[in-house]
């Protein structure tokens, strides 16, 4: 037989009396549990999220120390974390050494939102550069955006080259093809201040860049803008140029998504800009002048067949910091 849950002596008045007065007081309590909190400060949800401390991808962060390892644990490589969180912080991207005497400082809301979103970016694919909006190239601080490509240290050993061939030359002229945001042109007028240095690019959005880079500067180069020398006037000792030399379906072109595709792929093969530039440089170079030209990492025999077959002399290929053949040229005779 069935308990009864009731024990004792039956209330006067029964037992439903006594339930009706205990349900009305649930019913009290539950509506008070339930009623809404009055938002005090400090109190209510609102003001609890305000006063979390600030994050990155939602790790608390108290210091740059800590900010700099959060990022990393996100997929952020060090040295990118490094010049991202420089940049937040309205510091020079390359000042390692102050980052190091202040990595307990602590970061303010408006800093850390900075670095949150240049560590978003970066995650993205997004070159450092276009989130710092520079980059370093041969000593040289260079304002870069998506209207250019970013500078490589590969292109520096073109720069050093070009450099040997203008020695003992008394104010050479020089021809930049392709100069996207300057770089070349500019390394070579800052290390020769006598030389005669034209850059020329299709792109008047990259021609901007250059300008500006050169203003900045205070290099005096002159700018063309041309289809490689269709536009270009008169002859030079020297032509450079870092052109497009990608193959129009290369497997590593997801990975630079972010960039001008117009500056970085260049036919099937990746020579239909280098073939034409090849074809039209020997009207353009004075006797015993230079072409040079970077290209990609397995092109290098191909690049000097074709300048072989122009007519250049003394054709070679230099090799960049990791040993790979990294520039072609050759003298016209």
């Amino acid at each position: 037989m069935a308990r009864s849950i009731n024990k004792g002596p039956k209330p006067a008045g029964g037992y439903a009396k006594v339930s009706s007065k205990s349900l009305k007081d649930a019913k009290e309590k539950s509506a008070k549990r339930l009623a809404p909190r009055p938002e005090h400060p400090g109190l209510g949800k609102t003001a609890r999220i305000k006063a979390k401390p600030v994050s990155v991808y939602g790790d608390a962060v108290n210091s740059l120390q800590v900010a700099l390892l959060g990022a990393q644990k996100h997929g952020i490589d060090k040295l990118d974390a490094r010049m991202l969180l420089l940049h937040a912080l309205g510091k020079h991207p390359s000042d390692a050494a102050w980052l190091m005497a202040h990595n307990q400082d602590a970061l303010n809301p408006v800093q850390a939102a900075a670095f949150g979103t240049a560590c978003t970016r970066r995650r993205a694919g997004e070159p450092v550069a276009y989130i710092t909006g520079q980059r370093e190239f041969y000593g040289m601080d260079l304002a870069v955006d998506a209207r250019v490509l970013v500078p490589r240290p590969d292109t520096e050993t073109l720069v050093e080259w070009a450099l040997e061939r203008l020695a003992g030359k008394t104010a050479p002229k020089v021809l930049d093809l392709g100069t996207g945001s300057g770089a070349i042109a500019l390394a070579i007028q800052k290390t020769r201040p006598d030389a005669q240095v034209t850059a020329v690019d299709f792109s008047a959005d990259a021609l901007a860049v250059a300008q500006a880079n050169a203003a900045k500067l205070a290099l005096p180069i002159a700018f063309v803008h041309s289809n490689w020398l269709a536009q270009v006037p008169g002859q030079y000792q020297l032509i450079v140029s870092n052109p497009p030399y990608i193959a129009d379906a290369d497997s590593h072109l997801p990975a630079l998504a972010h960039e001008p595709l117009s500056a970085l792929t260049s036919g099937a093969d990746g020579l239909d800009d280098i073939r034409q530039i090849v074809s039209q440089a020997p009207a353009h170079l004075q006797a015993g002048g230079w072409l040079l030209l970077e290209h990609g990492y397995d092109q290098a025999a191909a690049v000097r067949v074709l300048l072989e077959q122009a007519g250049f002399g003394q054709v070679q290929s230099r090799q960049d910091l990791a040993g790979i053949e990294r520039c072609s040229g050759g003298q016209m005779p």
